[in-house]
C-alpha cells in the first residue's frame, strides 16, 4: 500500500512515487531532461534523488508543496546554489507561489543570509520569471 510519507514502500515504489512528485513539481520536460542526461557516473544519484528527495522528503504530509518552495528558495539562496534556485523558482510557481510571494521570500532570506545572497536571487527570479508566459 502506498503512503504519502514513503514510510513502508519498497525502492522500486519510492522510486514511483518520487518520479510522479517530481514531475508535478519540476514538469516533465525538465525531469525528461535529467533522465536522458544520466550516465553511468550520475546513475546512482538520480536514483538516490528520485526516491528519497522526491519519493521521502518532498512526499511527506506535514508540509505543503507551497510552504517546501518557501523552505527550498531560502535554504538555496542562503547556500548560493544558484543554478538549483533557477530550477526551484520555476518550481515554486508550479506549486503556486505567486512572484510577488517569492519577492517576499527573497525579501525575508536578504535580512537573514545577507544583502548579496538577496540581489544575486533577485537576478535569478527575474531573469525566471521573463522566461514565464
Amino acid at each position: 500500500m502506498t503512503r504519502p510519507d514513503g514510510e513502508g514502500l519498497t525502492d522500486e515504489e519510492r522510486y514511483d512515487q518520487g518520479m510522479t512528485v517530481r514531475r508535478e513539481v519540476l514538469s516533465d520536460a525538465h525531469v525528461d531532461r535529467a533522465v536522458a542526461n544520466t550516465t553511468g557516473l550520475t546513475a546512482d544519484f538520480q536514483d538516490f534523488i528520485t526516491r528519497v528527495a522526491w519519493g521521502d522528503i518532498w512526499s511527506r504530509p506535514g508540509l505543503d508543496r507551497r510552504s517546501r518552495s518557501v523552505a527550498v528558495l531560502t535554504a538555496l539562496i542562503a547556500l548560493g546554489h544558484h543554478e538549483e534556485l533557477a530550477m526551484h523558482l520555476r518550481a515554486a510557481l508550479r506549486n503556486g507561489l505567486t512572484a510577488d510571494e517569492v519577492k517576499e521570500v527573497i525579501l525575508q532570506a536578504g535580512l537573514y543570509c545577507g544583502v548579496p545572497a538577496a540581489n544575486t536571487a533577485f537576478r535569478i527570479a527575474s531573469e525566471v520569471f521573463a522566461e514565464e508566459p
